[in-house]
């Protein structure tokens, strides 16, 4: 008797075997091992199962294919539950402690509508995805802006004089067999010259060569490094010229004016050199210094767009039409 499975209260029809004990479903006890409720399973899905009892006329209660069948599916319902060591932990408990009804539905919907992949694995994939399309995207980029530069008259004649100086265009003809077409000779020359800008001209910005460390799995797996690596300049900048007072040096106003502006680094590295000695010059790290240079700006593109006559059409159709008049036309 104290092998039986006791009786359970709370048992509701949508969780587990329902009504039903799957213990007693199986003909087990609570303290079948694993490979009893497996042999159990077998042998009443044999018995049970929808093939065997096809087309069986229903004699009597509890009889028949659509009798078979439901049986079948508790049998199953029962099995799935015992199985699992984590899923029969959890229906142990609820035959334990049945007032805890809430509980057992948190545990059942969740381990039934957890996701059967690993989501670490399904995160992981993503990133790599996006890591791979932002690194040939930037390649992308970086080599339209090397096209462009390319065709350029500026840079390419610089490029071409530099080629002509190490001369990598001053080749002999080729002959015999080794004689080439004028085509390829051109796309040679073309490679060249788009050789020489890649490494004379400094592409900062969004056109810039990509590089590995930036992409989104590498900034993932760096971050940590790079917390810590921020945490240690946050303490030597405190140090430095809050604490012992000392006097900022280049890098550190050009930094504090970045700030003031709002800019990215890349966005405030595209800026030219004669911009940045402007804003040492009138001392733009001071906060009111910047603020009357943030006025003066202000106020410039205002002038500027006051002169544009785009600006005028607009300002004409504005006070004129309207953003959205609707008007009857009388005849």
């Amino acid at each position: 008797a104290a092998l039986l499975p006791r009786p359970a209260r709370g048992l509701t029809d949508r969780l587990y075997c329902g009504r039903r004990v799957c213990y007693e479903v199986l003909g087990v006890s609570r303290q079948a091992s694993k490979a009893e409720i497996a042999r159990a399973y077998r042998q009443l899905a044999r018995q049970y199962h929808p093939d065997r009892n096809r087309g069986e006329p229903a004699s009597g209660e509890g009889s028949g294919a659509q009798a078979a069948h439901e049986k079948f599916l508790l049998i199953a319902a029962a099995y799935e539950t015992l199985k699992d060591e984590e899923t029969r932990k959890d229906y142990d408990y609820m035959l334990d402690h049945p007032e805890e009804y809430y509980r057992h539905y948190y545990h059942y919907y969740s381990r039934r509508l957890a996701p059967k992949v690993d989501v670490t694995i399904v995160i992981l994939v993503t990133v790599c995805a996006i890591s791979v399309f932002q690194f040939f995207s930037w390649w992308s980029s970086y080599n339209e802006a090397i096209n462009y530069l390319a065709s350029v008259p500026k840079y390419r004649i610089q490029a071409t004089e530099i080629a002509r100086q190490q001369g990598l265009l001053n080749k002999t003809k080729e002959k015999g067999k080794n004689r080439r077409s004028k085509e390829e000779i051109r796309e040679e020359e073309e490679e060249i010259i788009k050789d020489i800008i890649k490494n004379k001209i400094d592409i900062k910005g969004g056109y810039q060569k990509p590089r590995i460390y930036d992409i989104l799995l590498f900034q993932i797996l760096l971050a940590p490094f790079y917390w810590c690596k921020y945490i240690v300049w946050y303490c030597w900048w405190i140090y430095c010229f809050t604490i012992k007072g000392q006097e900022y040096g280049v890098e550190e106003k050009l930094y504090i004016i970045r700030r003031y502006m709002k800019m990215s680094q890349s966005q405030f590295d595209s800026l030219e050199d004669h911009q940045k000695e402007t804003f040492l010059e009138r001392q733009l790290w001071i906060r009111e210094n910047y603020e009357v240079y943030k006025q003066e700006q202000e106020e410039e593109l205002k002038k500027k767009m006051a002169m544009d006559p785009r600006w005028k059409r607009y300002r004409r159709w504005m006070k004129n039409e309207g953003p959205g008049r609707l008007t009857f036309i009388d005849d």
